[in-house]
């Protein structure tokens, strides 16, 4: 997948529920093999969940870019979550430990760039935790919700 079908995926991101109520709308880059397999399975279990998300599907969380992130917030996201397997279940061995380290280190980048870290996220969600990915949805959801000053306050630096 390259950079420009990701930024297609979220060019083309259709309005979701979050816009239209108190909701916020939030992007949550996913695993294909786990976090993505996690969220159907809580879907085809008809858990109950905000439907504020808009998933868009990585091969791997490997493949995550710190420009994805920044540019979710420009096109409208109050919060952005990764997510991909856990640490010794990648399908591509080690993509979820390149995705951790590279997490730690551009979440300083775009602090530095005034995101609002406490609307970005990191999770492991594996293709059996439906019920995991329904409550890290939820908390995400109600954490930002919970976060001072006007939802359109993404960054912290003018």
């Amino acid at each position: 997948m390259e950079d420009k079908d990701v930024k297609k995926e979220e060019h083309g991101a259709p309005k979701i529920s979050g816009d239209n109520s108190n909701d916020p709308r939030i992007i949550a880059f996913v695993c294909n093999w786990c976090t993505y397999s996690g969220a159907d399975l809580a879907g085809t279990s008809r858990m109950k969940y905000s439907d504020n998300v808009r998933v868009i599907k990585l091969p791997c969380t490997g493949r995550i870019d710190p420009l994805f992130i920044v540019e979710a917030f420009k096109k409208g996201a109050k919060g952005v979550l990764v997510s991909g397997c856990h640490p010794g279940d990648c399908h591509y061995t080690s993509g979820n430990y390149h995705s951790r380290r590279k997490y730690a280190t551009f979440r300083d980048l775009l602090g530095y760039l005034g995101v609002d870290l406490d609307r970005v996220e990191f999770s492991w969600v594996s293709a059996s935790e439906g019920n995991k990915w329904v409550s890290i949805i939820n908390e995400f959801t109600d954490k930002i919700k919970s976060l001072p000053g006007k939802s359109t306050d993404i960054f912290t630096k003018k």
